[in-house]
């Protein structure tokens, strides 16, 4: 079939148009697992469950569990970090990211088990600075960019009693709920019982049950048993 000139140029206009359609969805993934060992699943919003592997993409919606003795580390668009530790669920409820539209910056996410460690990205260090929130039950944090770690104990970590710890390596995070809020700057340790009482500061270190990605793998980003952190690891869950 012979199509006239400007036939021609209208049908690779619309190709080019489709090409840079498809490249834009496939950028739009929220984050990828950079690094991972062990069993890790995604509960997609469609209800489907999947094993991730390395360069696996995550979406808003996914539901992400880890088993025991597997942990993954999740690069987000905005060059954040979450390191999901072993036997943790943790969910992403939203995101939005566009570098030239950082008024319409949001990431939510839930811990629903276990802990997390992250290096915070560009989401809450621009444009609407109440634009990151990290979901537990007990409590919600928000962040002024830094480094943090949070773990939910239930029966799970010795002698500690329930609740959730968070600690702050860089920065400062607000955590809060109901029955108050507190700040933790850099440095601190803090504990919420329940969504019922107030976040505390505590004296130190409470003894958290240690984490290492080298315990799940060889060449992890280090070992984080005394609070003494590799530089730019980010921060400190135990």
């Amino acid at each position: 079939m012979h199509l006239s000139q400007p036939l021609k140029l209208h049908f690779v206009a619309l190709i080019a148009a489709s090409l840079l359609f498809m490249a834009d969805h496939a950028l739009a993934a929220t984050a990828m697992i950079t690094n991972m060992n062990g069993t890790v699943s995604v509960h997609k919003s469609d209800g489907s469950l999947k094993v991730l592997s390395q360069k696996s993409e995550v979406d808003t919606g996914d539901v992400i569990a880890t088993e025991k003795n597997s942990y993954a580390r999740l690069k987000f668009t905005d060059g954040g970090e979450i390191t999901i530790r072993p036997e943790s669920v943790l969910t992403i409820d939203a995101y939005t990211f566009e570098e030239n539209k950082p008024q319409q910056d949001s990431f939510i996410f839930g811990l629903i088990k276990g802990g997390f460690r992250t290096i915070t990205g560009l989401i809450g260090k621009r444009g609407n600075r109440d634009a990151y929130r990290a979901n537990a039950v007990t409590a919600t944090i928000g962040i002024r960019g830094t480094d943090y770690g949070s773990l939910l104990c239930n029966k799970n970590c010795g002698s500690l009693p329930d609740g959730q710890y968070v600690d702050v390596k860089n920065g400062k995070i607000n955590i809060s709920n109901k029955a108050g809020e507190l700040d933790v700057n850099a440095g601190e340790y803090a504990y919420v019982k329940d969504a019922d009482t107030a976040p505390v500061l505590l004296p130190g270190n409470p003894g958290l049950p240690e984490f290492k990605e080298e315990d799940t793998v060889a060449g992890g980003l280090g070992t984080f048993l005394t609070g003494v952190i590799p530089e730019g690891a980010g921060c400190f869950i135990q």
